[in-house]
């Protein structure tokens, strides 16, 4: 079975929790614990240099970082249902909508980000939180525009893909912060579209062992 190191709050673990269970492959969890800083540990170093999560252990051992890239490997790994689209403008529309959440957004607001606003710029709570709010309305903002026009459940059709994994979980920490959701209402739309599927349930925050 693989192994999944993930935060219960990562947004990233959470696009692979999603991916994990909507191809139906089976995976434990080990709860890296971030606002402790265990990702620094010696014994987690060794797994993952970067000090992040998520990271997948394979069943031989081998080890796979940046969520990105776990993706890739769990949709050549498990062809269906496919994360991105065969014809090659629209994965290459799809990809666009996943990394204005994934390089735009996230980057930005890592906790390791903010973290060093606050000790090294004097950054308050409230300056972090207003600073991680700011970069989320941006992205949502350029995500709503890529968006295909038609009655769609998810952004680019009526099953999930890549995109709707970012989105949904970044969606979590924009209620999370209390981003004004107002003109956001497509996204919203999808995020209910995705909570009703069972894979999106069991990858949720809150569901997870570690949740506190």
């Amino acid at each position: 079975m693989m192994v999944l190191y993930s935060y219960w709050r990562s947004t990233t673990s959470y696009r692979v929790r999603a991916a994990l269970n909507l191809k139906g492959l089976a995976y434990e969890i080990r709860s890296v614990d971030l606002v402790a800083g265990a990702q620094r540990s010696d014994e987690y170093t060794a797994v993952n240099p970067g000090q992040g999560v998520p990271s997948l252990v394979l069943e031989d051992g081998q080890v796979l970082t940046q969520s990105m890239a776990i993706l890739d490997y769990l949709d050549h790994l498990k062809p269906e249902p496919a994360l991105l689209p065969a014809d090659p403008i629209a994965r290459a529309k799809v990809l666009a909508a996943a990394h204005t959440i994934a390089l735009d957004i996230h980057p930005v607001n890592n906790l390791k980000v903010v973290g060093r606003l606050k000790a090294e710029h004097g950054a308050s709570q409230d300056d972090g939180v207003a600073w991680m709010r700011h970069w989320m309305v941006e992205g949502f903002r350029a995500y709503l525009a890529l968006l295909p026009k038609g009655d769609h459940k998810f952004s680019f059709g009526d099953e999930p893909l890549l995109c709707d994994l970012c989105l949904v979980a970044q969606l979590y920490n924009a209620h999370r912060w209390g981003v004004d959701m107002a003109g956001f209402e497509r996204l919203l739309e999808i995020e209910t579209e995705a909570m009703k599927l069972e894979a999106f349930q069991k990858a949720r925050p809150e569901a997870q062992p570690d949740a506190s």
